[in-house]
């Protein structure tokens, strides 16, 4: 499950619930800038939660600041931060998006939502070392997300499953593969699913993540809304078998979906992920 701040009260009662927990470890600090110093002041509350919870359940990282397809920017700073983090709670694996939300080294901006990236030879490229320099710092597994995305770029050189594969096995990390980013591309761009994850090298798979959506102006949205669809869970039953590295899936919703799911629908998510993955997922949490 990943956090949000309206499960504050489920992860203090139901941790024997939970096999382990994904965190936002941007929500828990204060980036005052690259130019500030000290750049970085945890939030108390936050900070006490995640200690606590830290002595009972396993805790990985899934931050949203890194950018990392962002042209002019690769932020060292802000990997120190993530492995200090890390090392705080032992985490057992860290996670971003492959997308870009900075711009413009100097005089900086922030489009505050995940940018997709065109699958072309030259972000290769700029990639590798960048996620290798990455697991150096975190010292743990190291995973990218496959995007959502809402236009395509023309003339790509790459298919999305041939970006993704030969950034794996040329860098050794691991995929965060989300089923609802490719449930939403499916829908609104039209192609079979089953057919794009068959292309995937499932190898490289290690975390898996389940939402809902909900449709908008003709469009189907990855708004982390509701309860994961039946066809997010069909998908996740074609991927976990062929998955041999899958540590762990992650069922993720926005903090205004809680008076929708409460408790009880929140452990329905979890129990209905166990029993489609069909394996304790928990066993191999630890580091």
């Amino acid at each position: 499950m990943l956090f949000n701040p309206a499960l504050a009260d489920f992860v203090h009662t139901h941790s024997a619930s939970l096999d382990y927990l994904a965190v936002i470890p941007d929500r828990s600090w204060v980036d005052h800038g690259p130019a500030a110093s000290p750049r970085f002041d945890d939030l108390p509350e936050s900070v006490r939660l995640f200690e606590q919870t830290a002595l009972r359940v396993p805790l990985v990282m899934h931050s949203i600041g890194m950018s990392i397809c962002s042209a002019d920017i690769f932020d060292a700073a802000y990997v120190d931060q993530l492995a200090r983090w890390r090392g705080l709670y032992q985490c057992a694996w860290a996670s971003d998006h492959l997308s870009f939300s900075r711009s413009g080294a100097g005089h900086e901006s922030n489009a505050a939502m995940a940018l997709p990236s065109p699958y072309d030879r030259e972000l290769l490229d700029l990639l590798i070392p960048r996620v290798d320099a990455v697991q150096q710092r975190l010292g743990c597994p190291f995973l990218l997300e496959n995007n959502v995305y809402y236009f395509t770029y023309p003339d790509q050189e790459m298919t999305e499953a041939e970006f993704l594969n030969e950034l794996t096995a040329r860098t050794g990390c691991s995929l965060l593969l989300d089923l609802h980013n490719v449930h939403t591309n499916a829908l609104n761009h039209g192609f079979d699913p089953i057919e794009f994850l068959g292309s995937l090298d499932l190898s490289r798979v290690l975390e898996v993540h389940v939402a809902g959506g909900s449709a908008m102006m003709g469009f189907h949205t990855d708004s982390h809304t509701g309860p994961a669809p039946d066809a997010v869970w069909d998908l996740l039953r074609f991927v976990a078998p062929r998955a041999p590295a899958l540590r762990g899936v992650t069922f993720e919703f926005h903090e205004s979906s809680w008076p929708l799911l409460r408790t009880a629908g929140v452990l329905g998510q979890l129990d209905r992920a166990r029993s489609i993955a069909a394996q304790p997922l928990h066993s191999s949490i630890w580091p």
